[in-house]
């Protein structure tokens, strides 16, 4: 039999993909350098992007190359928030294969794969995004110290497989409840059709420490009663009462910004853990004057 390409492979066992029961699965290899993090959220609106545009940023700050790929492959907004000019370079990169580099945005150690913006063709066609994005991932792993994916919103085949392939897997969820109901049933299909078991929760627009203690006690407890899996809170992102194009603004800042101090508690956490360092007992929060407040919760369900 003939060894399936990862992207192959993956796409022929997504629907019921139990990493211990294929024996093909050898391009996940404990030892890779290259770290791999899908961002999803369980709606859209929810901060998504900005949150893996600032998280690339501040990992390129810490000495990392880093690339970030816009995996909404017609309606990308990464470039729009960086303000970049939108091109068609995913297209060729797609459908008249230029080169990889040819089609990535430089700017010294962060690279940005941007992907399309209503193309009539890539829409009219059969896309396979997460083929395409899996197989990027595996010629070029090696040449970042982190890969990060800013899936679309919500749940389809495409974000399920490509949070299959990843290392990480980031949850960014805010207070409301649609994103509250959405996120718990994105973490619970590719929980139990999908055998993942560990996720990383960002809680965004928190608008006070009760609040704070409120969601992620209940979302944990019903996670843990429901799932067999294992979240992690790395913290919470301030509300910013302003426009959108206002809070990216904010949140992208070098430094400074309360969201800034937030956002590096966040990866500070995050490091800790990547480095094979459990988790500290500083409380990451959003806010310094949150210091009293009780650490962020590991949760084993059994």
């Amino acid at each position: 039999m003939s060894r399936k390409t990862p992207a192959q492979w993956l796409l022929s066992h997504h629907s019921g993909f139990n990493p211990g029961e294929n024996a093909n699965f050898e391009f996940k290899r404990k030892d890779r350098k290259t770290k791999t993090i899908a961002i999803s959220s369980g709606k859209g609106g929810v901060g998504k992007t900005s949150v893996a545009i600032k998280m690339a940023k501040m990992l390129v700050d810490r000495g990392e190359k880093v690339l970030l790929i816009d995996c909404d492959y017609n309606l990308s907004n990464t470039a729009v928030k960086l303000g970049i000019p939108l091109d068609s370079k995913f297209y060729d990169l797609f459908v008249n294969n230029i080169e990889f580099s040819e089609a990535v945005y430089k700017d010294g150690n962060f690279h940005l794969l941007s992907a399309c913006n209503g193309n009539i063709d890539l829409f009219e066609r059969s896309v396979g995004i997460e083929n395409l994005i899996v197989d990027i991932l595996e010629t070029h792993k090696d040449e970042y110290d982190s890969i990060i994916l800013d899936c679309p919103a919500g749940l389809n085949k495409e974000v399920a497989v490509l949070n299959t392939y990843c290392d990480y897997r980031f949850v960014v969820i805010t207070p409301d409840r649609s994103s509250i109901t959405d996120s718990y049933s994105l973490i619970k299909v590719l929980e139990q059709r999908h055998s993942l078991k560990s996720f990383h929760l960002i809680f965004n627009k928190i608008s006070g420490k009760k609040q704070y203690e409120r969601l992620t006690e209940t979302f944990l407890k019903t996670s843990a009663h429901y799932l067999d899996c294992r979240l992690k809170v790395l913290g919470g992102i301030p509300y910013f009462n302003e426009q959108v194009d206002d809070f990216d603004r904010e949140l992208l800042k070098v430094a400074g910004s309360n969201i800034h101090k937030s956002f590096n508690k966040v990866m500070t956490r995050f490091s800790e853990e990547d480095n094979g360092n459990s988790f500290t007992d500083t409380p990451y929060f959003f806010q310094e004057s949150l210091a009293s407040v009780k650490p962020e919760q590991e949760v084993h369900s059994i």
